[in-house]
């Protein structure tokens, strides 16, 4: 998918801070949206959201006076972050999906990155990650995130094994030579929302908003299939259905959600 086809209308860049002014300006020209750069015209102009430009970091985050704040990716601090609150539950629940263990950290495709949540855990336990985010906007997002990374030492090793491109999954895997196919593919597709209720988190109902729901979700899991040298793990809701009519040959479970796993070797 180019640029050009994914770019958003309602969405336009906002500097928080004069200082920030030059920076947003590239971005705004780069991607090809408007510039707001005054607080007055973000409240009146026609943008259901921003690309947020401060201090922080760039953000994404609703306008509008009573907007809750802006979701900036942070890989060292915040809830996120290498010295933020992680479960160590949750930890343990995507590792061992991948098949991460003592002695063996496989090579890990995220076909559907996001906010880098699970790839950022998986580095974090010493897999090789690359990441696929074919969304512009959550990409610079992603870039900036791993840049910041970068100049703080004691997550800049985990970073380092996070790899990450703005691409068309299946495109992307369908072009990969055999020798570059990796041990996993990992996907966590966004599948149209079902409620509102308020246990959806805000990043992402705002990402919903933003990419809305991924509609060749089983062409994704199917290319998977073709790539994945040992395993596709598939993230979903706890009583979701299957993500296709293929049962999984084996689940871990979690609280709100789990990990349906293929054994792309049982397949052949």
């Amino acid at each position: 998918m180019t640029q050009s086809q994914y770019s958003n209308p309602a969405l336009a860049v906002f500097p928080a801070a004069e200082s920030c002014l030059t920076k947003a300006s590239d971005i705004a020209k780069d991607m090809g949206f408007p510039l707001i750069d005054n607080a007055q015209a973000m409240l009146t102009e026609p943008f259901p959201l921003l690309i947020w430009v401060d201090e922080n970091g760039i953000g994404l985050r609703q306008s509008g006076r009573k907007a809750p704040n802006p979701i900036v990716i942070d890989f060292v601090g915040g809830a996120l972050g290498f010295r933020g609150k992680h479960s160590p539950h949750a930890k343990e629940l995507v590792a061992n999906a991948v098949g991460a263990k003592a002695g063996h950290t496989p090579t890990v495709l995220d076909a559907t990155a996001g906010l880098g949540r699970d790839a950022f855990i998986l580095a974090s336990r010493g897999c090789s990650v690359i990441m696929l985010e074919r969304s512009p906007v959550v990409a610079l997002m992603l870039e900036d995130a791993l840049r910041r990374a970068q100049l703080d030492p004691e997550v800049s090793p985990v970073t380092a094994r996070m790899q990450l491109y703005q691409a068309d999954a299946c495109q992307f895997m369908t072009a990969l030579s055999s020798e570059d196919y990796p041990e996993v593919v990992y996907l966590d597709p966004m599948f149209p929302e079902r409620s509102k209720s308020a246990s959806v988190k805000k990043e992402m109902r705002l990402l919903q908003q933003l990419l809305g729901a991924d509609m060749d979700t089983l062409e994704l899991f199917e290319t998977a299939l073709t790539v994945a040298t040992r395993r596709v793990v598939v993230k979903r809701p706890k009583l979701a259905p299957c993500i296709s009519e293929l049962k999984p040959h084996h689940v871990v479970e979690g609280k709100s959600g789990r990990f349906d796993i293929y054994h792309t070797r049982a397949l052949e």
